[in-house]
């Protein structure tokens, strides 16, 4: 991790710019499907679809991001040094186990968007709803709907840790790129953090 005296470069632009995106899109696909449930009804269902499909190219751009030129095992949960009860490195365990959270949620949604749009149609896709068993279209839209339902969950326990006076240094991280040694001190061991652990 680079450093500028007592700064840690925690997120580089690029991760920066990853999550409003997707915190952006996010916020587009929770409007678009939650409104109309509850009687705001507008012409939802083409931002919908498209907010579904940058969410899914974002996310390919993420991973062959994490997977190429980030250290996967900074993230990957339950490894020994969180088993040992050590302190951690770049993420604590709770960071990491709310990285696992949103991988499922997010992947179920887009893979069953994906799966849906056969059944309402888009304009690249002729609609086909006889395409599978009305029994596969149910399991497929619970699905998708419990993953929006996981997401709605993981936006309020990520916005409440984000303002905690405790974890606000996260948030200014995830603004400015970097956090100051001292912020880190509590929880995290600086030498892992130093070595991109």
């Amino acid at each position: 991790m680079a450093q500028h005296n007592d700064r840690i470069l925690r997120h580089a632009g690029i991760d920066r710019l990853f999550h409003w995106l997707m915190a952006a899109i996010m916020t587009v696909l929770l409007v678009t499907s939650l409104l109309p449930v509850i009687g705001v009804h507008f012409a939802w269902y083409t931002i919908h679809w498209v907010a579904g499909l940058l969410l899914t190219a974002v996310i390919l751009l993420h991973i062959v991001r994490a997977l190429f030129w980030q250290r996967p095992a900074t993230m990957l949960t339950l490894n020994g040094d969180d088993l040992a009860g050590r302190r951690a490195g770049k993420y604590t365990l709770p960071q990491k186990l709310m990285h696992l959270a949103w991988t499922v949620a997010v992947l179920v949604a887009i893979v069953t968007g994906l799966l849906l749009l056969r059944k309402a149609g888009v304009p690249f896709l002729a609609r086909d709803p006889y395409a599978r068993p009305l029994a596969i279209w149910g399991f497929l839209t619970l699905l998708h709907d419990l993953a929006a339902l996981l997401s709605v969950f993981l936006i309020l326990v990520h916005v409440y840790f984000g303002i905690l006076p405790e974890k606000r240094a996260y948030l200014r991280a995830m603004v400015r790129g970097w956090i100051a040694r001292g912020d880190l001190k509590a929880e995290h061991d600086l030498e892992r953090v130093d070595r991109g652990d």
